[in-house]
């Protein structure tokens, strides 16, 4: 007979009641929102500045990011911040993350090999995510891949068909534009494949800062829909995980309970 499947209660049930990009990422640590919080090494959360004008989301962090507890700190992070140069995007009105914040591997001999999260995993961790656009509010956000995608616009969403366009009806900003995951570029099949991956990566990050230019702010001023309602409501969620799995949250204090009524973004 098949083992029940272990429920886990998303990342919802483990946000701050202050969200502060210094909050967020200290109640993340803690978070065991879904499985991967026992096979990573540590949470990676999203770095940048508080007034960052673009975010980059990315797939989730890879072996080296897992290891540093930062992300795009690896090869794709190196060419991203490459192409951000030669593009004009400067990399201080920059914020990166990822969809996912832990590592999901499967061993290799004595290697760490990507592991694509699950829709389930996914989802568990997109509180996160959208706490993390609410604190920031940029001018554009940059899905990174067809995960980071998907998990922003729904699973109907086909990077291929839609890369390098500015969408403006979303409940996530003001623009987001999605194009292929930086590590995509570094497994083109030869130089040729290479080059062309690379301008057409090129040609999708000047689309992203041509809207920059053009924005100029307006995700400081536009009304933020991302977390206008919870998935799972604070309280309720915390507290049913917790009569599951007894110990789940460790000490009472270690991650405050959520309080009803309006967040504080400040």
């Amino acid at each position: 007979m098949a083992a029940a499947r272990q429920e886990y209660p998303t990342a919802e049930a483990f946000m701050p009641v202050k969200i502060t990009l210094p909050q967020l990422r200290e109640a993340a640590a803690g978070c065991k929102g879904c499985d991967l919080y026992k096979i990573g090494t540590q949470t990676v959360f999203g770095e940048g500045p508080r007034d960052a004008r673009v975010m980059f989301v990315g797939e989730q962090p890879g072996d080296q990011e897992d290891l540093a507890g930062k992300p795009f700190v690896g090869p794709s992070g190196a060419m991203l911040d490459s192409i951000l140069e030669k593009v004009g995007i400067d990399r201080s009105e920059v914020y990166v993350t990822n969809a996912v914040k832990h590592f999901k591997w499967e061993p290799r001999g004595k290697r760490r090999i990507h592991s694509k999260p699950s829709a389930r995993q996914v989802a568990a961790c997109k509180p996160w995510l959208k706490a993390e656009v609410e604190v920031i509010r940029p001018d554009v956000i940059v899905a990174l891949g067809a995960t980071a995608a998907q998990s922003m616009l729904g699973p109907s969403f086909k990077v291929t068909r839609q890369r390098g366009k500015a969408l403006r009806k979303t409940t996530w900003g003001p623009c987001v534009i999605a194009t292929v995951h930086p590590s995509s570029l570094l497994r083109a099949p030869d130089e040729a494949a290479r080059h062309e991956a690379i301008a057409a990566f090129e040609r999708d990050l000047r689309a992203v800062k041509k809207e920059m230019d053009s924005l100029k702010g307006a995700g400081k001023r536009a009304p933020q829909a991302a977390r206008r309602i919870a998935e799972h409501p604070g309280a309720s969620a915390r507290d049913a995980a917790a009569k599951a799995q007894p110990g789940l949250f460790g000490e009472p204090s270690a991650i405050p309970t959520r309080r009803r009524g309006r967040r504080s973004r400040h």
